[in-house]
């Protein structure tokens, strides 16, 4: 085994796999330029700053679950017409999850309110944020299941070690009373500590619908409106039309 080699596998076992990977490369970058030792060293650190970060931001990707296929680049602004690219791009300096901010986006199915919430999502990954997108069903029954377990508050804690938490399509139906339960529990815990991207087809006047007028819709409401930008959008649905195009 040459010295290089030897080296490399020294720097491996350091977990610095991103100076041991490229080591030979800036080895002989450092000899032909006539490196000093301090600059090489800092090439050094800065190569492996790098891989890591690609990796965190890699793996903050895959434990995201966005849906495929919703960038902002490709959302029609010319058919959604009660939203501007204005408005949306001055979300995208992340104020709203620093400042522990909800957006809400509110409107009959197809508007594009779950294409602008993935959007929205997707760069606040890039921009290194911890996001998680979940269904609204889906999501209660994760809880649901916690609960019955007795692991509730572990389940809860969870989710708030990310920045952000998209729930889509909440309100498409009814919620029984563990599931409100439950959802009130998550509400509360990200409360001025996490933010949410809430989707849902109902305004919040008509929230007691699917809560069955439970006293626990008003304190789930002044949790998710307060501190939160809310965005009515209307139109018809894209899906419609599409199909309607198609046909």
């Amino acid at each position: 085994m040459s010295r290089l080699e030897r080296t490399m596998n020294r720097y491996r076992s350091l977990r610095c796999s991103g100076i041991a990977d490229e080591l030979q490369e800036l080895v002989a970058h450092a000899e032909a330029n006539a490196v000093s030792y301090l600059d090489f060293a800092e090439q050094l650190a800065e190569r492996e700053q790098q891989v890591r970060e690609r990796k965190r931001l890699a793996g903050n990707r895959k434990r995201a679950q966005l849906p495929p296929g919703k960038q902002l680049e490709d959302f029609d602004y010319r058919h959604q017409t009660t939203i501007t690219k204005r408005q949306v791009h001055a979300l995208l300096d992340f104020g709203f999850i620093d400042n522990r901010q909800n957006l809400v986006f509110i409107g009959p199915p197809g508007v594009g309110k779950t294409h602008l919430a993935v959007g929205i999502a997707d760069k606040a990954l890039d921009a290194g944020y911890k996001v998680l997108f979940r269904n609204a069903l889906e999501l209660v029954e994760e809880l649901e299941l916690a609960e019955m377990k007795g692991e509730l508050k572990k389940k809860i804690a969870q989710l708030t070690r990310f920045d952000l938490l998209v729930i889509d399509e909440l309100g498409y139906l009814p919620m029984s009373r563990q599931a409100r339960y439950t959802l009130f529990q998550l509400v509360h815990a990200f409360y001025e500590y996490r933010s949410l991207i809430l989707t849902t087809n109902k305004d919040f006047t008509d929230w007691g619908e699917f809560f069955h007028h439970d006293n626990v819709a008003v304190p789930i409401i002044d949790r998710v409106i307060h501190h939160s930008s809310i965005y009515m959008l209307g139109g018809e649905s894209y899906r419609l039309r599409e199909k309607t195009t198609a046909g």
